[in-house]
C-alpha cells in the first residue's frame, strides 16, 4: 500500500472529521472511500458507457466538424453570436 499526503480545504477536512465521528471510520478509510467511489464511477462513466466510447465522435459524420463532439458548446455560442 502506498502513502500519499493531501491539503484541502478546511471545509472537506471538517467534513471528514464528522463522519468519522459519526461512523465510527477512521478519516483515512473515509478518505480511501471516497476516493474509490470517484475513481469506479470516472471510470464507469467514461470507459463502460457508450456515450463515453463514442463522445468525441458525435456530430463529426453529418456536419463535418471534426471535433464537434468535443467543443460544441464553442461552436453553438459562436453561432448563437453569429461568428463564424
Amino acid at each position: 500500500m502506498q502513502q500519499l499526503t493531501i491539503r484541502m480545504p478546511d471545509e472537506y477536512f471538517a467534513g471528514i472529521e464528522k463522519l468519522a465521528t459519526l461512523t465510527g471510520l477512521k478519516k483515512s478509510d473515509i478518505t480511501r472511500m471516497a476516493i474509490k467511489k470517484y475513481i469506479e464511477d470516472y471510470t464507469a462513466e467514461e470507459e463502460i458507457k457508450p456515450y463515453g466510447k463514442a463522445k468525441d465522435l458525435i456530430g463529426v459524420v453529418a456536419s463535418g466538424i471534426p471535433d464537434l463532439g468535443k467543443n460544441h458548446r464553442n461552436y453553438l455560442i459562436n453561432q448563437i453570436k453569429g461568428k463564424k
